[in-house]
């Protein structure tokens, strides 16, 4: 009978951001469709002129969702006092993600530009890395080297020596490699710096990206 041991690493890292995410949400309401699809194109464009001011190509700019939903209010009847519902319109939202290193200037700069646009729009500021992949390379290493480690520990404690891998057992979970200093900002909340010329003064210091990841693997004893 094969010997055997089933050991689970955990692999751990530490990245500091080198990527600023930002997320940019519109939303257009009118009593007819067309009207607030229009809106949000508008809107939209207004958005990508903004960024191309500062040099961005529009292809950077990314739409995460477009979606048109209907919108009702509740009212009191006055016949009877009973709370209804009655169609007020549509609402367009527009989500819209671009990515850039991470600069407080520029972010600074950014904010003020497209925080005074015309479809107010609101912003969700993430810092991320921006080689995700060599960062999950190392962390399923780091997994692995752990798995190494605890085995031959505990083939050391039993008196036998540790052999090949016979399994390897992994999830493939989705890891988010994010830290959110600054979570939904619109234009009266931002508070996080005084306005200068032109700009926010950003006074943030993103903390370091803490991620880990667990690999099982089955060892041989030999």
């Amino acid at each position: 009978m094969e010997r055997t041991i089933k050991v689970t690493g955990k692999g751990k890292l530490s990245l500091k951001p080198d990527t600023i995410r930002l997320r940019i949400d519109l939303m257009d309401q009118d009593g007819e469709y067309d009207e607030a699809i229009r809106q949000s194109t508008v809107h939209s464009q207004e958005v990508r002129k903004a960024f191309a001011e500062f040099g961005f190509d529009g292809s950077e700019l990314k739409t995460l969702s477009f979606r048109v939903d209907t919108v009702y209010e509740s009212y009191q009847d006055p016949k009877d006092q009973s709370w209804k519902q009655r169609f007020v319109g549509y609402k367009a939202v527009h989500m819209l993600k671009i990515e850039f290193p991470t600069e407080k200037e520029i972010l600074g700069r950014i904010l003020y530009r497209v925080a005074r646009l015309s479809g107010k729009p609101e912003f969700h500021v993430e810092y991320t890395v921006k080689d995700t992949e060599k960062a999950k390379d190392e962390l399923l290493k780091a997994a692995v080297s752990d798995s190494r480690h605890k085995a031959e520990i505990l083939a050391e404690a039993a008196g036998t020596d540790l052999g090949s891998i016979m399994t390897i057992d992994y999830s493939w979970g989705v890891i988010d490699f994010v830290t959110r200093p600054m979570n939904r900002l619109a234009e009266p909340a931002m508070a996080y710096g005084a306005a200068m010329e032109d700009s926010y003064e950003m006074d943030i210091e993103p903390e370091n990206i803490e991620v880990e990841d667990t690999v099982t693997v089955i060892w041989e004893l030999l």
